[in-house]
């Protein structure tokens, strides 16, 4: 990818879209658009993004020149959207070191609680829970560190997200790395879109889970991960 134009004059954003729609590939919210991104553009990014924060501060009637609490909201803002809750869309996934099974391990593996958080995709409210993580490993499967989990969730997550598509996100792409026999996660999330608005419950939760290989054929072993896993709540 070539190296910026700063002469143009064309948002950095449609000059990314642009490269996306020719490449045939989707941009929704919960895509990583990592590809597509030249170098220097994210902080460009970042400073388109802050200009249309301040025409929301406007349009909110909040006079961000003078009042000292919102006169540098929208560049913190922006900040919190590229570089941080949203990181997971524009930057490339964590370096993943993967080990042969040289002891050709083939027992139930836990990793959890992980904690979590992202934000829902329909109010951009924060979503912020806990994940488990059970892998059946056989002797062709990649063993990674168990920090290594967590760093994929966390970039899996770090995107306006829908809980029940995250958790299948997540699943694919530890499947892919370590090809288990068997994969299983769980998410227990709380969702401040219900909490701080709407119905304003705030002690409701959602929990799902996704069940491959050998955690969706055999139910004495879904039972054994589900059993170990500590109380959640």
């Amino acid at each position: 990818m070539n190296p910026v134009d700063h002469d143009e004059g064309t948002p950095v954003s449609v000059k990314i879209r642009e490269r996306i729609k020719a490449a045939r590939k989707r941009f929704n919210a919960n895509d990583n658009i990592a590809d597509f991104i030249a170098p220097g553009e994210l902080e460009l990014l970042l400073d388109e993004v802050e200009e249309k924060m301040k025409a929301v501060l406007d349009s909110l009637v909040i006079d961000a020149e003078h009042d000292h609490n919102t006169d540098d909201t929208a560049r913190r803002v922006a900040k919190m959207y590229i570089k941080e809750v949203f990181q997971g869309r524009y930057v490339k996934g964590p370096n993943i070191t993967e080990f042969p099974n040289a002891e050709h391990l083939n027992e139930l593996m836990i990793v959890g609680p992980i904690t979590v958080r992202s934000a829902c995709s329909h109010h951009f409210c924060p979503i912020m829970g806990k994940i488990w993580i059970g892998v059946l490993p056989n002797e062709h499967t990649n063993v990674i560190g168990l920090s290594k989990y967590a760093r994929l969730a966390e970039w899996v997550m770090s995107r306006p997200q829908i809980q029940e598509e995250a958790v299948v996100q997540l699943a694919d792409l530890i499947q892919q790395k370590t090809q288990p026999d068997g994969l299983a996660i769980v998410m227990e999330a709380t969702h401040f879109c219900m909490g701080w608005r709407g119905v304003k419950d705030v002690d409701s939760k959602m929990i799902n889970s996704v069940m491959r290989g050998s955690f969706l054929k055999d139910p004495n072993l879904r039972r054994e991960f589900l059993s170990l896993i500590p109380q959640r709540g």
